[in-house]
């Protein structure tokens, strides 16, 4: 039995606008489609969203999900097996911190001693994710650019930039069911391309990039739905739009 859109994201939990996208750049393109012209999704379109959203949950981009499933070598059952494995992996990892969590609390009433060791056990920092994404997709120039300008200010002119940073998304994400090409909409974009511009070398093609990346990595996606769900889509999409009319 073949599903709408409509129900294939009600059972997944993602967005409609979500499956669109994903129909758009190829990544996951029903087969059929009813008298009416509406995408139809099978049970195999419904095992590939599965192996989707398992690369999503492991932190892939969009685009290296659709390299490694078009590969004519892809295997589902090796996929599986690997995302498996990747996944106890990452819970592994997690429950390290969660361990050094709660040592640190039983730590500050008293119960245990904890070294300075002890208190940063389960983090790795060794890189910046988001910077390295920058800096394969831009140049080092880039991002080099727009640390040099932070590294530059004061304690009150990075308040008064994160406070900015903050008000934007809000009002970004109390109109983001509108229309992303709606006047509102491209206006509160407008904010957002001419923050960047402060800080940075954001010309209309790379604001577009960024935007892509802002659902292409799922890393991007949930800090940014932290101000609501969605917001990263239609922002994505308001970006897109703005770059496009700015030429």
């Amino acid at each position: 039995m073949k599903m709408k859109v409509k129900e294939v994201a009600d059972l997944v939990g993602i967005s409609v606008r979500t499956l669109h996208y994903y129909d758009q750049i190829g990544l996951l393109t029903p087969e059929y489609s009813n008298p009416s012209g509406y995408r139809m999704y099978s049970d195999q379109d419904l095992e590939k969203l599965q192996q989707i959203m398992f690369f999503r949950q492991l932190g892939f981009p969009l685009k290296k999900i659709k390299e490694i499933m078009n590969d004519p070598g892809f295997d589902q059952r090796e996929a599986l097996e690997m995302q498996r494995k990747l996944l106890l992996e990452k819970r592994n990892r997690l429950d390290q911190v969660i361990k050094t969590i709660n040592k640190s609390i039983r730590h500050m009433k008293g119960e245990v001693n904890m070294s300075k060791k002890e208190r940063f056990e389960g983090f790795d920092f060794s890189n910046n994710p988001y910077e390295d994404e920058a800096r394969r997709r831009w140049g080092d120039n880039a991002v080099d650019q727009t640390n040099n300008k932070l590294n530059h200010m004061n304690a009150n002119d990075k308040k008064e930039l994160q406070q900015q940073f903050n008000d934007i998304y809000r009002k970004l994400a109390e109109i983001r069911h509108m229309d992303p090409a709606s006047e509102i909409a491209q206006e509160g974009i407008k904010k957002w391309y001419d923050y960047l511009n402060k800080i940075g070398d954001y010309p209309p093609t790379v604001f577009k990039g960024l935007g892509q990346m802002y659902v292409e990595d799922e890393r991007f996606t949930k800090n940014i739905d932290q101000f609501g769900e969605g917001l990263a889509e239609f922002m994505c999409a308001a970006m897109g739009i703005f770059a496009d009319r700015y030429k």
